[in-house]
């Protein structure tokens, strides 16, 4: 999936002609602190809330400002992942996009590309997370996935990465909250589970016998 369904309608632009003070209250009124300057579909640069307050004459024109040397983009064509590479590596919450002949077309929010990455990813449909750790020698996420589906569990997420230790640290999304078999399964296999966010069983009968005294008490 391409950027396009991502740029946002609500990102005004910056104009060359619009004073420091102007474009200050342009992001207050947007809830943003960073706006593209534009002019004619020319990106020229990201302006940001900082430089504006440092800038000793905020009432002059931004053409005037020399600070305009802060150009992130992201090409229409790019992966949301790229998009989300450089909204962390800049600490970004705007990104211009430019087309294939370097035009600006619009920018995508942080908001938007963490609501859509959330939405795509299965993040934010109800299910457990473990978090396992494997040498590298000893991972493939088939086996990881064939011992979680032998405990009619699901990965609908996963994310990987190589902690400090050398080790494959591996983020699993499940499609059901009760774990204590998938842990048991991938315990017996030599996984260490590191971390569990779901429910045990003794949660379910501990709201059992809650639910039973409250049936009793209502007699």
């Amino acid at each position: 999936m391409s950027l396009k369904h991502l740029i946002s309608n609500f990102v005004p632009i910056l104009k060359p002609t619009d004073t420091g003070e102007e474009a200050l209250v342009i992001m207050d009124d947007n809830n943003l602190n960073q706006l593209p300057l534009v002019i004619d579909n020319d990106y020229l640069a990201l302006v940001q809330e900082n430089d504006i307050n440092d800038w000793l004459t905020p009432e002059h024109p931004l053409s005037a400002a020399d600070f305009l040397k802060f150009k992130p983009i992201a090409q229409l064509s790019a992966h949301p992942f790229e998009a989300l590479r450089i909204f962390h590596q800049l600490d970004l919450s705007v990104l211009p996009v430019l087309d294939d002949d370097q035009k600006y077309i619009g920018a995508i929010t942080k908001d938007t590309l963490l609501a859509f990455i959330a939405e795509s990813s299965g993040m934010d449909n109800p299910g457990g997370i473990l978090v396992i750790e494997v040498p590298p020698k000893n991972y493939t996420l088939y086996d990881v996935a064939r011992i979680c589906e032998s405990e009619d569990a699901l990965i609908t997420h996963s994310i990987l990465y190589t902690n400090a230790q050398g080790n494959m640290e591996l983020t699993l999304k499940l499609n059901r909250m009760m774990l204590d078999g998938v842990v048991a399964s991938l315990e017996r296999h030599k996984y260490v589970v590191k971390e569990v966010y779901g429910k045990h069983r003794d949660d379910d009968d501990l709201e059992d016998n809650y639910n039973l005294l409250m049936t009793y008490l209502n007699i």
